[in-house]
C-alpha cells in the first residue's frame, strides 16, 4: 500500500489538458528577481535570427565574447500587485523586477519570460555598457512564459544571438547560461544538459512541455536569458529552478523553455500580438500497472480521466470522467472514467504524452483518442478548442 500511495502522489497531477497542470516538484520561476532599483550593471540580448547551421564546439570564453553583448538587462517598474514575486521578495518601495532577455533580430525584438514583465509599467532594456532603452511589451504568453519586447533598433549596439534547434539537443551536451542573477549583469555559468522533455507549470497554471533541464547555475534575475549550446547558439530561454527546502537560489536543477517553442510563440506575438493554444479540457492521472491492478482495469498505461470541463472539447466529444472516489493509502482517485491509451494511433504512457500531443496541435485540429471504457476499446474524435486564459478560466 505504501508503494501505491507513493505512486499516486508522484504521478497524479490535476490537469486541464490543453496544457495539463504538471506536478510542481518545488519548482519556482527565477526571475523577475526583484531587486531594489539602483544602478544595476549592464547586460545584453539574444535573437530571433533564423536557426543557425551546425557548428563546431567552441570555448566558453569565445561563446561569451560573441554572445554576451546580445543578452539584455531588463528592468520593469511594477504597476500591478499581480506582478510575479517568485521567490517571495516583495516589490517594496521603489523596487523593480529585473531579469534577462535575448536580442533575436535586427528589428529590436527582445525575447524574455512573461513573468519578468508581468504587471509592469515602464520597462527598460540595456545592452552591454549602453544606456537603458525604453521598451514596449508587444505581447506575453503565460502558457509558455514567453514575452516579446520591442526597442528602437537604431539605438541597439549589439548583434542578435544565433538561434539553434532545440530538437537537436542531446543529454550530456554542454550548456552555457548568460544573464543577470541578482542584478549582476552578464554573468556566465556553464554545465551540461541534464535531461530533456521535462514539464513545468506555466504562470497561468497550464503545462510547458519539452522543457530542457540543465545543471548550469541559474538564479533569480536569469529569467528570460539564454541557455546556449557549445557552438554559441541559443537552445532555450531560462525560466525556472528547483530549490532546496529553504528556497533561494540554484541547487543545480534549472529549466529552460525550448527555443523552438519560443520561436513559434515570438513569431505569433510579432505578427498577431497574441498566441493561440489548443485545448482538450480534461483532468487526468497517470495510470500504472499498480494502479490498474487496484482499480481492476484492463490496461497498465495511459491516462485515467478524472474530470471533464463542462462544454469543453472533450465533453462535446463524449469523454467521460470517473464518478466514484476511491481512497488508496490516503490518496484519492476517481474511478470509473475513461482511460485514454492512444492519441492519433500513438501510445500514451501517461499525462506527459497527452500534454505533449495536445500542445503540438492548433485550435480547430482534430485528434483521435483511443479510450478504454467498460472493458472495451473505442476511438473518439475530438475537435480541439481554444485554451482559456487560465486553468481556472
Amino acid at each position: 500500500m505504501n508503494r501505491i500511495a507513493k505512486l499516486l502522489r508522484g504521478s497524479f497531477g490535476s490537469a486541464l489538458l490543453g496544457g495539463i497542470v504538471a506536478v510542481a516538484l518545488g519548482i519556482v520561476a527565477i526571475s523577475t528577481g526583484i531587486v531594489e532599483a539602483g544602478d544595476p550593471s549592464d547586460p545584453a540580448p539574444a535573437a530571433i535570427v533564423p536557426s543557425a547551421p551546425a557548428a563546431a564546439s567552441r570555448s566558453i570564453g569565445d561563446v561569451y565574447d560573441d554572445d554576451a553583448q546580445g543578452v539584455a538587462f531588463i528592468e520593469a517598474e511594477q504597476e500591478s500587485s499581480a506582478a510575479a514575486t517568485p521567490l517571495g521578495a516583495p516589490p517594496g518601495g521603489g523596487g523593480a523586477a529585473t531579469g534577462s532577455g535575448i536580442l533575436i533580430d535586427g528589428d529590436g525584438h527582445v525575447l524574455t519570460n512573461a513573468h519578468v514583465v508581468a504587471g509592469a509599467g515602464d520597462v527598460t532594456v540595456k545592452f552591454g555598457d549602453g544606456d537603458p532603452l525604453p521598451a514596449k511589451v508587444l505581447g506575453a504568453d503565460e502558457s509558455t512564459d514567453i514575452a516579446v519586447l520591442s526597442v528602437d533598433p537604431g539605438s541597439v549596439e549589439a548583434d542578435p544571438l544565433p538561434l539553434g534547434d532545440s530538437d537537436e539537443v542531446e543529454v550530456g551536451d554542454g550548456a552555457i547560461a548568460i544573464g543577470n542573477p541578482y542584478g549582476l549583469d552578464r554573468t556566465i555559468t556553464s554545465g551540461i544538459i541534464s535531461a530533456l522533455q521535462r514539464q513545468i507549470s506555466a504562470p497561468d497554471g497550464f503545462t510547458i512541455s519539452d522543457v530542457i533541464q540543465t545543471d548550469a547555475a541559474i538564479n533569480p534575475g536569469n529569467s528570460g536569458g539564454p541557455l546556449i549550446d557549445a557552438a554559441g547558439r541559443v537552445i532555450g530561454v531560462n525560466s525556472q529552478i528547483a530549490t532546496g527546502s529553504g528556497g533561494g537560489g540554484s541547487v543545480g536543477i534549472g529549466f529552460a523553455v525550448p527555443i523552438n517553442t519560443a520561436k513559434d510563440v515570438a513569431g505569433q506575438i510579432i505578427d498577431n500580438g497574441s498566441v493561440e493554444h489548443a485545448y482538450l479540457g480534461i483532468e487526468g492521472a497517470d495510470l500504472t500497472d499498480e494502479l490498474a491492478g487496484v482499480l481492476n482495469l484492463d490496461a497498465d498505461e495511459g491516462v485515467l480521466v478524472q474530470g471533464v470541463t463542462p462544454g469543453g472539447p472533450a465533453d462535446d466529444a463524449g469523454i467521460e470522467a470517473g464518478d466514484a472516489t476511491v481512497a488508496i493509502a490516503g490518496a484519492e482517485v476517481k474511478a470509473g472514467g475513461d482511460v485514454i491509451t492512444e492519441v492519433d494511433g500513438k501510445q500514451v504512457d501517461g499525462m506527459g504524452d497527452l500534454i505533449a500531443a495536445v500542445n503540438a496541435k492548433d485550435p480547430g485540429d482534430e485528434v483521435v483518442l483511443t479510450i478504454l471504457r467498460d472493458g472495451a476499446s473505442r476511438d473518439v474524435t475530438v475537435e480541439l478548442g481554444d485554451r482559456p486564459d487560465s486553468v481556472r478560466g
